[in-house]
This record gives structure tokens, C-alpha cells and sequence, in this order.
């Protein structure tokens, strides 16, 4: 069976960063928590698995959906603003 460590115990073993660090951690998924009565402990292999994977949380799924470039021969919405030298803007009077 694995020890159970405390946040502040896990927070020194994972090199002395920040009990609030490992707090976010456990939020965001990045460990997961024991419950023991009222405190939040954490298991010595969970600890080893995080430091084995370099604190990295599992990566978000992408969605299979690609979305295409726009078209470059398609006309652009600008193209009837656009005036020639042979047809000036008219003016009014």
C-alpha cells in the first residue's frame, strides 16, 4: 500500500514548491487527491507518476473538425468598391 503524503509534504518533495501549488494542481486534475476524513492527502505513486511526467496534465482533445483556409480566387466583398480610371466616383452637385 502506498504512504500518504500531506500537500506541504508533497509540496517539499516535488522541490519545495508553493502547498498552494500543489493546491492548483489537484484542481486542474494535474494530481489526484485522497480523502482521509477532512484532509487531502496524496499518494506516494501519485507523486512519482507527476514528477515522471514532468507536471504535465493530459492534453486536451481536439476535435476532428478542419477548417479550411479562405479561397483566394473567390471575389472579395471590397471588390465593388474598388474604382477604375475610366469611371470615376461620381460626384454630386
Amino acid at each position: 500500500m502506498d504512504n500518504l503524503l500531506s500537500v506541504k509534504e508533497a509540496a517539499r518533495r516535488l522541490g519545495g514548491i508553493s502547498p498552494w501549488t500543489v493546491h492548483a494542481w489537484l484542481s486542474q486534475g494535474k494530481l489526484l487527491r485522497t480523502k482521509v476524513g477532512g484532509r487531502t492527502m496524496i499518494r506516494e505513486s501519485e507523486l512519482k507518476r507527476v514528477m515522471e511526467d514532468g507536471g504535465k496534465s493530459p492534453s486536451p482533445k481536439r476535435s476532428s473538425a478542419t477548417v479550411e483556409p479562405p479561397n483566394a480566387d473567390a471575389p472579395s466583398s471590397d471588390s465593388d468598391l474598388s474604382t477604375s480610371d475610366d469611371n470615376p466616383p461620381e460626384q454630386k452637385v
